[in-house]
């Protein structure tokens, strides 16, 4: 079992948690609040804040809302594929009060998913406190308010959420050596038609990457995947019902029995993963970030896909993989995750790629009683369900109806570090959560 380790940077100085107590000591009546960008969480918490009669603005970059969820053909804005359908079903992915249209699918796609937010946004009157089409340069704290910084003016305010998301810095590996190909990152990637005719590798295990390798076999010449660990593959659809259902049923069965059980479950649909000439993994189902793809396996025994090991270097238009294997390609995709960062903030000031996460409930900042987070997770499912209730639980903070807890640092400790599976540790999993536990712990501490 691969244990993650102490976070031992939460051990803060005792100034810090000086500084937090004094700026909790006077709440702002009436206060002037950002969200920065209208994306599924942005939203949500706007709503939250409005109905509840919160003086709050929110701004975003586009012209729009949906963040992810706008599909464009062009590169430099992260966004759904062509194709896109989610991995978590409408059940779980909807807001706490928002239920999806009951002609939804199981697995809504981009499309479906964008007319949802657009009907959530319509229902608040939401549109009227977002300010489109403007970008946050810079964030500073001055005074116990926050300065934003646009392209030409600045206003301050009492309070700030950060809603941007952190699927927009790509994190690139490298490699020894030079490739003469092309050198991409699923960042990049919008639809298949680029990839017409020509050799590819996808590097990475996880949604994207297959999700990618898929989309592009279909039309390329060759395509291979690069892994470098061994991944569970879970099917979208269990018992013909989708596999979060299906898990959810399951949540009565003690979690040491429940999780061999899924692993049977998964044996008998899928076999051994050496089967497809997939590394074994070396991980339990849920200590990693959940791979959702029925299709990958499928593509493999049909000859449509190749699976290989871990990069070793490049070589011209050569890719040397660990196991001595060589070989050529047009492109090499990496589909390996994004950094977490936030453009307006200093390093000094926040620095979660770094440093590990020491926000209580993975919102509330520990020197700056003024700061929140929302949707800044990665939950063994759909991050929008837990947007919605982590702005739920800033509105009872700000309405004096809930409070932090006194020992900030002890808590935030103990919650990092008793997580309900041990995740792996790599980047990715700073900010995994279990979906089911961390829903249940934000509704009995709202409640």
């Amino acid at each position: 079992m691969i244990r993650r380790p102490p976070r031992s940077t939460l051990d803060r100085s005792s100034a810090a948690s000086d500084v937090y107590k004094r700026q909790c000591l006077s709440m702002i009546e009436n206060p002037k609040i950002a969200i920065i960008g209208a994306g599924p969480s942005g939203i949500t918490a706007l709503k939250n804040l409005t109905t509840n009669g919160f003086n709050t603005t929110c701004f975003e970059m586009n012209d729009q809302i949906g963040g992810n969820c706008v599909y464009k053909d062009k590169t430099g804005h992260s966004s759904v594929f062509k194709t896109t359908h989610i991995i978590s079903s409408k059940k779980f992915s909807e807001y706490t009060d928002f239920p999806m249209p009951e002609d939804y699918p199981d697995y809504p796609s981009g499309a479906e998913l964008l007319a949802y937010f657009n009907s959530y946004v319509e229902k608040y009157n939401l549109k009227k406190f977002i300010k489109f089409n403007t970008n946050v340069k810079k964030a500073v704290h001055i005074d116990n308010k926050w300065k934003l910084f646009f392209n030409d003016s600045s206003e301050d305010f009492d309070y700030l959420i950060v809603a941007n998301g952190h699927h927009w810095s790509p994190r690139i590996p490298t490699f020894e050596g030079e490739f003469s190909g092309e050198l991409m990152h699923s960042h990049q990637f919008k639809n298949n038609e680029y990839f017409k005719d020509k050799s590819v590798l996808v590097v990475g295990g996880g949604n994207s990457a297959c999700d990618i390798a898929v989309e592009v076999s279909r039309v390329a010449k060759k395509t291979s995947i690069s892994m470098r660990r061994g991944y569970h593959f879970i099917p979208k659809f269990m018992m013909g019902m989708p596999s979060d259902v299906y898990y959810a049923k399951s949540l009565w069965i003690p979690q040491r029995l429940r999780l061999i059980l899924q692993k049977l479950a998964l044996r008998i649909v899928q076999g051994s993963y050496k089967d497809y000439g997939l590394q074994k993994p070396d991980h339990d189902i849920l200590q990693s970030h959940a791979t959702i793809n029925s299709e990958l396996l499928y593509f493999i025994k049909h000859g449509k896909i190749s699976p290989k090991k871990n990069i070793s270097c490049f070589s011209g238009d050569n890719v040397e993989f660990l196991d001595g294997e060589k070989e050529k390609y047009d492109i090499v995709m990496f589909a390996t995750g994004y950094k977490i960062k936030f453009p307006f903030f200093s390093n000094s000031t926040i620095d979660y790629e770094n440093n590990d996460i020491d926000l209580y409930n993975f919102c509330f900042h520990p020197e700056y009683s003024n700061l929140m987070f929302v949707g800044l997770l990665q939950p063994l499912g759909c991050i929008w369900p837990l947007s919605d209730l982590q702005s739920q639980q800033i509105v009872k903070y700000l309405k004096k109806e809930w409070k932090l807890p006194k020992d900030f640092k002890k808590a935030v400790f103990n919650q990092q570090n008793n997580m309900p599976y041990d995740f792996i540790d790599t980047p990715r999993h700073k900010l995994e959560v279990d979906f089911h536990e961390f829903k249940n712990h934000l509704t009995n501490e709202i409640n």
